[in-house]
């Protein structure tokens, strides 16, 4: 049977926290980061993160947000990303940018992506493509129909640099890596283990529809990595899967390369094709579970949301 389950509904996040504030731990590892806001909030709470992502685009916004200390733009950071952005060259460096934008945008997106390469600090590179990201998020969330009514790409930048949250320094190593999931994880020491799990897919490229494909081509100048990409996932969590069975048999190996850290947290979204049933019962074939938590996101988007303690 051919799966393919969709992200975490908008409010997982609140979910998320009123669970791990039931639980006592100093230090967490999450081998999948595609956000860094749960480990924001932890690390404004003293707690060590460790954050992971084999996308590079996501472990360099976990790079900002969670291992940043103290490191923020200075205006002549500033000046040197949006510098030229708007002046076409000969060609586009990276011509994947027609894929998402308008011949003047993705000329912007190429030029600043060039300009963050002569910053000095590669937290300051990291800081600056966040907001890269932002700004491209923000683009493709306009029509034909309402373009009319977006702000310049440059102002826009200005904009969420304005309102980038001030780096904390909770005096603990936070780190970030950007690694496989079973090199993370056979590393990673800690209290805690914040497992959550990846949409399953039936192909070998993300959707179209998911952010992470447009941030992970611009950043990385191309989409030619992809195949080479997907060949170094073969056999792991994350990789495409044509049956149900065959996405549980990859969360009961990733788990069970996880016995050495004391405590599981495992994000779950139920879509009705995996249930709560059949992932409490993979856990338990690796560990005790000890809870399950729900909750009912249906009405918005038909999916529930499900975290398993264990």
């Amino acid at each position: 049977m051919l799966i393919q389950t969709k992200s975490a509904p908008v409010g997982w996040l609140a979910f998320e926290l009123n669970v791990l504030r039931r639980l006592k731990f100093g230090s967490v590892a999450s081998p999948f980061t595609p956000e860094p806001l749960l480990g924001m909030y932890l690390k404004r709470h003293d707690i060590r993160v460790i954050a992971n992502d084999p996308l590079q685009s996501s472990w360099t916004r976990s790079l900002a947000f969670i291992q940043n200390n103290s490191e923020k733009l200075t205006d002549a950071d500033v000046e040197t990303i949006l510098e030229d952005v708007y002046v076409p060259g000969y060609k586009l460096r990276n011509p994947a940018l027609r894929t998402w934008f308008s011949e003047t945008d993705a000329w912007w997106f190429d030029n600043i992506r060039a300009n963050l390469d002569r910053l000095s600090s590669p937290l300051a590179f990291a800081v600056g493509t966040s907001l890269v990201i932002s700004v491209g998020d923000y683009a493709l969330s306009f029509t034909e129909e309402t373009r009319e009514i977006r702000q310049p790409l440059s102002k826009a930048f200005q904009r969420f640099r304005s309102i980038l949250p001030e780096p904390v320094n909770n005096g603990e190593s936070n780190s970030c890596r950007n690694q496989t999931i079973k090199e993370f994880i056979a590393e990673s020491h800690c209290d805690l283990m914040f497992l959550r799990l990846p949409p399953s897919r039936t192909t070998n490229r993300l959707a179209v529809s998911d952010k992470s494909v447009w941030r992970e081509e611009w950043l990385r100048g191309g989409n030619e990595f992809w195949p080479a990409f997907e060949a170094s996932r073969n056999g792991m969590l994350g990789m495409a899967v044509e049956m149900k069975s065959q996405y549980l048999r990859l969360v009961e190996e990733t788990l069970d390369i996880a016995r050495h850290i004391k405590q599981w947290a495992i994000a779950h979204v139920e879509t009705g094709l995996i249930s709560t049933q059949e992932m409490v019962d993979t856990v338990a074939r690796v560990k005790n579970v000890k809870a399950v938590y729900t909750k009912d996101f249906s009405e918005l988007t038909g999916t529930k949301g499900v975290i398993i303690t264990a």
